[in-house]
């Protein structure tokens, strides 16, 4: 009696579990005033904001490159690049690393953490305006009444906007 067909089987349900419990999973970060909630699936790394290399002749919001351990991040300040107030960074600001399969590396600097929540604290909450701007895919409220944006950096990186960063 050959078992491996079953093995496997049991293996695909115990992956499709834990992907289900992972993608419920999310990292909620600040921006400015701003409360985003990011899915642990699309940040591979969070790390404080090293040295970076300037970059001239760049979009304001494109801050420069960071070598992490060989690869090379585009780092961004995310505040600037959604268009809200861009808040001076600090000792609580990191940088979230994303990589998505497709090779694009991008770093995205974020004022403070507010720690790993899971979905089911939340409710969804409707989007005062009709189309919601580029990369994020939801909107959330939390028990005390205040507004979390679901943002995707996977979204983002392979936006056209972010892909052209030279200065017009």
């Amino acid at each position: 009696m050959n078992t491996k067909p079953v093995q496997q089987t049991r293996n695909q349900v115990k992956t499709s579990t834990d992907n289900s419990e992972t993608s419920s999973a999310v990292l909620g970060v600040a921006v400015g005033e701003d409360r985003y909630l990011i899915s642990m699936s699309e940040v591979s790394e969070v790390i404080p904001i090293p040295k970076l290399a300037h970059v001239p002749l760049t979009q304001p919001w494109f801050l420069g490159l960071a070598n992490i351990r060989g690869n090379l991040y585009g780092i961004t300040d995310l505040g600037a690049y959604l268009e809200k107030v861009s808040m001076p960074f600090n000792q609580k600001s990191r940088i979230l690393l994303s990589s998505p399969a497709d090779k694009l590396y991008g770093g995205f600097i974020v004022n403070s953490m507010l720690g790993i929540r899971n979905l089911s604290e939340f409710t969804p909450a409707k989007p005062a305006k009709k189309k919601l701007p580029k990369g994020i895919i939801k909107q959330y409220k939390d028990t005390e009444g205040r507004l979390w944006q679901g943002l995707s950096l996977f979204a983002l990186i392979r936006d056209e906007k972010f892909l052209q960063i030279a200065r017009e």
